[in-house]
């Protein structure tokens, strides 16, 4: 069935059913994903790519260190203002402490849901997709609700995760090909923007297969039923079957 009509037809008894092979899909994706990183972890390290600019125990020279720094800096003026409210100009250590651990934060966004008279603000998350940064000190649902004026506003700490977000992006820009060696494990990665988050670039990598949204009617009885404004989008199950095999299709496509 087409992603659109059975985000029409979709009823609440289906949901129910849908929600617990959606979770039992992403956590094994989530599972599979934090292993291939575990295993990458080490050729992301950050002092790969600022070298002497962040404390490791492998103080070295790294070619184009100077370089990959200045980008992150002009990254950083052009996005600080709105709506982070943050000077420009990054201090000269602002990567010294940058946390080479790897962390995943599944992909939010704010939307309005609308039934006859009723609308109601629901955060939504994708069970597939993932913002992919270093570790900092605020979660990506963190700094949304700091941004928005919803949560704690602690400057150091939204300085620290733009620092974080833009420092992965200069990671891979350096070294694609891990991009596309995720790529074959059937993981798209690409740089998107949240809407809650300005112009901040931010990593993300899904799965290869879709989520999606059901009809606003459901999504609302959903939240009523759970008491929370938040709603975890459902994976398409027949996307599952139309799975192809990269390596399949590059051969194929040899022999035309």
């Amino acid at each position: 069935m087409a992603q659109e009509n059975l985000r029409e037809t979709l009823g609440l008894e289906e949901v129910v059913e849908l929600r617990e092979k959606t979770e039992k899909i992403s956590r094994s994706l989530m599972e599979q994903l934090k292993a291939y990183l575990d295993t990458l972890r080490p050729l992301l390290a950050p002092a790969r790519v600022f070298g002497k600019h962040v404390r490791s125990p492998l103080r070295e020279d790294v070619p184009d260190a100077e370089s990959a720094v200045k980008k992150l800096c002009e990254k950083y003026n052009g996005i600080c203002a709105k709506p982070f409210s943050l000077p420009p100009n990054l201090g000269n250590d602002a990567l010294a402490d940058l946390d080479g651990r790897l962390e995943l934060y599944p992909w939010e966004y704010t939307y309005e849901a609308k039934d006859h008279d009723q609308t109601k603000t629901i955060t939504v998350s994708s069970p597939v997709k993932h913002v992919l940064t270093y570790k900092s000190s605020y979660s990506l649902s963190q700094i949304r609700l700091a941004v928005s004026g919803k949560g704690d506003r602690r400057q150091d700490d939204i300085r620290e995760f733009l620092v974080a977000a833009l420092a992965m992006q200069s990671a891979l820009d350096k070294f694609p090909g891990l991009v596309r060696l995720l790529e074959e494990l059937r993981y798209h990665v690409q740089v998107e923007k949240n809407p809650a988050l300005g112009d901040l670039p931010l990593v993300v990598i899904s799965a290869s297969v879709p989520s999606f949204r059901p009809s606003d009617q459901v999504v609302l009885a959903t939240t009523r039923l759970s008491g929370v404004p938040a709603f975890i989008e459902l994976i398409d199950l027949d996307s599952i079957q139309r799975l192809q095999d990269p390596l399949k299709s590059r051969l194929e496509e040899a022999l035309r």
